[in-house]
């Protein structure tokens, strides 16, 4: 229902280059653009928008509660708003990369969105027990990670799923051949309908092809899933070098114990961090694995922009 200034309230529920997807309180969606840039939106948003012909403007976001997203050397790539977690689908085969799983972490614990992660193909043996194994150090650190056949027990995973996922906005990443459409239509059984109609409802030509989706998973629409490609490249160009440690919660234990306020945890005498992950029997360990990641990453954020 539009107010006295002909604004009506609405979700954004799909993404296509500067245009976006609205769905109105009563379920009816329409094409809409921002109104200058303050009116850009994402997956996610709650927004006022007005009609204009057979599409609509977007006048107004709401405040957002978090935004995730990546941030290469030239772009940002806002992936969704307002999100309660984020599901990060990898799985036994092919081996997953633990760069791309902890940029995925680092990204969500900045935003202070729940990440969860799920382990596929536990059919496979012999690479599951690998996998489940490299994942035991997450699990210390007090994630959540679920293991998944979704090729197999399509049913039994929904209910195993549904216990994490009802009531709220959950963001699902994961990098190609992880299972994520078979996740995204075990859990939706119309999700694949529900991109033709988007597809369909841009065929003029004007928009480009759909990049991040909204599905409800419920009747009530209370539970919700938004799908988003792009996970193979994970920049985190918009977070500080120094604030790195803090967001890594194997790390985050050690800070204020290193001999130097100002410590980069890479190289200083006395460094808590280096401790850590040179003693595997202390209270909070660091693997040599995640340390070698905590300073590739460290690196990485300290280059000067390729402008």
């Amino acid at each position: 229902m539009a107010d006295r200034e002909g604004l009506s309230p609405g979700l954004v529920v799909a993404s296509f280059g500067r245009h976006v997807l609205v769905e109105s309180p009563g379920g009816a969606r329409r094409i809409c653009h921002p109104r200058g840039k303050k009116a850009r939106a994402v997956v996610g948003d709650r927004v006022q928008w007005q009609q204009t012909h057979d599409e609509g403007t977007i006048e107004k976001v709401e405040p957002r509660r978090n935004l995730f997203y990546r941030q290469d050397e030239i772009r940002i790539k806002s992936f969704a708003a307002n999100l309660d977690q984020v599901l990060v689908l990898i799985a036994a085969e092919p081996e997953f990369s633990e760069h791309q799983l902890a940029r995925a972490l680092i990204a969500a614990e900045a935003e202070r969105i729940t990440p969860l992660i799920a382990l596929n193909k536990s059919d496979l043996v012999e690479p599951f027990e690998r996998a489940w194994e490299r994942l035991l150090p997450y699990q210390q650190m007090g994630y959540g990670v679920l293991p998944l056949s979704l090729r197999l027990s399509g049913d039994v995973d929904r209910e195993h799923l549904m216990v994490h996922l009802k009531g709220k906005t959950t963001l699902v990443l994961g990098p190609s051949g992880a299972g994520k459409s078979t996740l995204i239509n075990l859990l939706v059984p119309g999700a694949a309908a529900q991109t033709g109609e988007i597809s369909r409802a841009l065929s003029s030509g004007k928009h480009t092809t759909t990049s991040t989706t909204w599905y409800w998973v419920d009747e009530a629409r209370t539970t919700a899933l938004i799908d988003s490609p792009g996970f193979q490249e994970f920049g985190l160009y918009h977070l500080e070098p120094a604030h790195l440690a803090g967001l890594m919660r194997d790390l985050k234990p050690h800070l204020g114990q290193c001999r130097f306020y100002n410590c980069t945890h890479r190289h200083e005498p006395g460094c808590a961090v280096i401790s850590a992950a040179a003693h595997a029997q202390c209270e909070h360990p660091v693997t040599a694995n995640r340390y070698r990641i905590y300073c590739d990453l460290f690196e990485e954020l300290s280059q000067p922009p390729r402008y």
